[in-house]
């Protein structure tokens, strides 16, 4: 059973910042391509931001920027920095592990833009 554990979710004001984390097992952080989507009330599921294992990193549009993703190697930690954050940031963001058909998700940290 593969774990995606995140944290960093929560309230914060419109224009502030938030940043989330995932851990995982080794072999995985090190092996997969491991990336941030959320969902939104109502929509579908989306892709924030991906990184390789080594270092190629993408974005969606909405978010460059003002997020960074990150691998903190020594941890096994994926990060995400939010910076500026708009109330259409709001959703349930979840950590992704993908190498071919294998495909893992975290449980999901909610995050609300909100004054």
């Amino acid at each position: 059973q593969v774990q995606l554990v995140e944290s960093g979710g929560g309230l914060v004001q419109p224009g502030g910042s938030r940043r989330l984390s995932c851990a995982t097992a080794r072999n995985i952080f090190s092996n997969y391509v491991l990336g941030w989507y959320r969902q939104a009330p109502g929509k579908q599921r989306e892709l924030v931001a991906s990184i390789t294992s080594n270092g190629r990193t993408n974005y969606a549009d909405s978010v460059k920027g003002r997020f960074t993703i990150s691998r903190d190697n020594a941890k096994n930690t994926l990060n995400l920095q939010m910076n500026s954050l708009k109330p259409e940031d709001t959703a349930v963001y979840y950590c992704n592990a993908l190498s071919g058909f294998r495909n893992f998700w975290g449980q999901g940290t909610q995050v609300t833009v909100s004054s």
